[in-house]
């Protein structure tokens, strides 16, 4: 699951850690139903139905909990989105990694401020960013 402290990519790509995580989102999402789904992730059907069909849809990080909480075994929503951005900030620590360092190993475009207000839960952050952090954190672990 998305919220584990993840210490390496292991040759990934930020597009094959994505498509890790969407499988675990697309299993729980299929479970449940469609519109449990939806409903409980706030957003409109048709994201779960490309999420289940093997796509990659725009969720939010609160989004992609609340659709992973339909798994029985995982915690709540609050909860995985602050294990999350806890373990991020871990492996910053565990990889003597700050912000800017963080900014530079990106494949996508935000600022070392940004990247700090996202982990820090000041900012919203979507899901691709949160996949894309990781990587580039996980990336980095001795």
């Amino acid at each position: 699951m998305f919220h584990e402290h993840r210490t390496d990519v292991d040759g990934l790509s930020p597009g094959d850690l994505r498509a890790e995580y969407d499988a675990d989102l697309a299993a729980a999402a299929e479970h449940a139903g469609v519109e449990t789904a939806a409903e409980a992730a706030d957003v409109d059907p048709s994201t779960v139905e490309a999420l289940i069909a093997g796509d990659s849809p725009d969720l939010t990080l609160e989004a992609a909990a609340a659709i992973q909480t339909l798994d029985p075994d995982a915690p709540s929503a609050d909860t995985l989105v602050e294990m999350a951005c806890e373990h991020l900030l871990l492996g910053m620590t565990t990889g003597v990694m700050d912000v800017d360092a963080v900014a530079r190993e990106l494949a996508i475009d935000l600022d070392p401020k940004e990247v700090q207000q996202k982990i820090e839960r000041r900012a919203p952050m979507t899901f691709d960013e949160f996949v894309h952090v990781q990587h580039a954190i996980a990336g980095r672990q001795p």
